[in-house]
């Protein structure tokens, strides 16, 4: 339970047919005493115990030194994809499952189910919400303990649900993807942990010239626009970071486009990847729609995706997350991109 209305549907939907146990995994948040208050006085009124299971020190090992080394490496990185896979659907599941439950259920908009002794995960009815993409590191004895029963239902359906079993409050208070920001900058947190000041640079044209300077690769990220302190006669972007030279590059929007996909590690939910050179939908970041590409495997475990079209702003440390329809398939870490 999280203290929002996804969590809480959960739970009432799962009560009049199961015995239940709510559980609070105590993070990073920067509101935990608030946040853990609200849930509390959920599970008091849905009728329901409630325990906390602090992973604190995990969470910090784990991912947020995932983040915060990939940024300062000069990648953008998806902590939500890497915490799911480690934390939440890691030791904490097991955590849950040591205390003698079945299952854990969550409020994710997913589809989970079962053909052939595998399980398979579907997009959830509402496509707004669809979370399937946080989850494309997941693995076979993981989906096996898992409840996802809102994925047959939209957002709307949800809210409906909650406030006819007396739960208001709800609407327009949706959760962050990034919980350990809270009202901080990606920029200012980094700044935070930094012992010393970090490495300045130079932010170059494609040609090498030296327009500006910046105050660590860690600022910036594909794509960018706002914030490059340059003047321009035109727009300029963000299209490379080079940890090599610490050199921000900028370059016109066109620049931005290419049409080939480089990524690294990749996951198969089902364990074996898909077949060779059949076109699939491939969303190279999460607010992405999905574009049409095909996929051509490489040696150690690495892959190239053709794309029918060029795709704006593919981004090294992103999940390139691979669909059939409906269905996810896995995920591989985004490398680089050619034209």
């Amino acid at each position: 339970m999280s203290g929002g209305v996804d969590s809480t549907a959960t739970a009432l939907f799962l009560k009049s047919n199961y015995e239940i146990k709510g559980f609070f995994m105590r993070l990073a948040q920067p509101d935990l005493q608030s946040q853990e208050a609200r849930v509390q006085l959920l599970a008091e009124q849905i009728g329901i115990e409630l325990e906390i299971i602090d992973l604190s020190q995990q969470f910090n090992r784990v991912v947020l030194n995932y983040f915060s080394s990939s940024y300062f490496a000069g990648l953008t990185p998806n902590p939500c994809v890497i915490c799911n896979r480690e934390i939440k659907f890691g030791l904490f599941l097991q955590a849950i499952l040591d205390r003698g439950m079945d299952k854990m259920a969550t409020g994710h908009y997913a589809r989970l189910e079962k053909r052939k002794d595998a399980f398979h995960l579907h997009m959830g009815k509402d496509p707004r919400k669809d979370q399937t993409y946080f989850l494309s590191r997941l693995h076979q004895n993981q989906l096996a303990h898992i409840l996802f029963p809102l994925g047959e239902m939209t957002k709307e359906e949800i809210y409906d649900y909650v406030e006819s079993h007396g739960f208001r409050g709800f609407r327009g208070n949706e959760s962050q993807d990034v919980c350990f920001l809270g009202e901080t900058s990606v920029g200012n947190y980094l700044q935070g942990l930094q012992s010393k000041t970090p490495q300045q640079g130079a932010i170059v044209d494609q040609n090498g010239k030296v327009l500006g300077h910046h105050s660590g690769l860690c600022q910036y990220t594909i794509g960018q626009r706002k914030g490059l302190g340059i003047s321009s006669d035109r727009p300029l972007y963000v299209v490379g970071l080079d940890p090599q030279t610490n050199n921000v590059i900028v370059g016109d929007n066109e620049a931005l486009f290419q049409q080939t996909l480089l990524a690294r590690d990749f996951h198969w939910l089902e364990g074996a990847p898909p077949p060779e050179h059949k076109s699939y939908t491939v969303r190279i970041r999460y607010t992405h729609r999905g574009a049409t590409a095909r996929l051509t495997r490489a040696d150690n475990n690495s892959g190239i995706l053709h794309f029918e079209e060029p795709q704006r702003a593919i981004t090294p440390g992103q999940f390139a997350v691979l669909y059939d329809g409906d269905e996810l398939l896995g995920s591989g870490i985004i490398t680089g991109g050619r034209k």
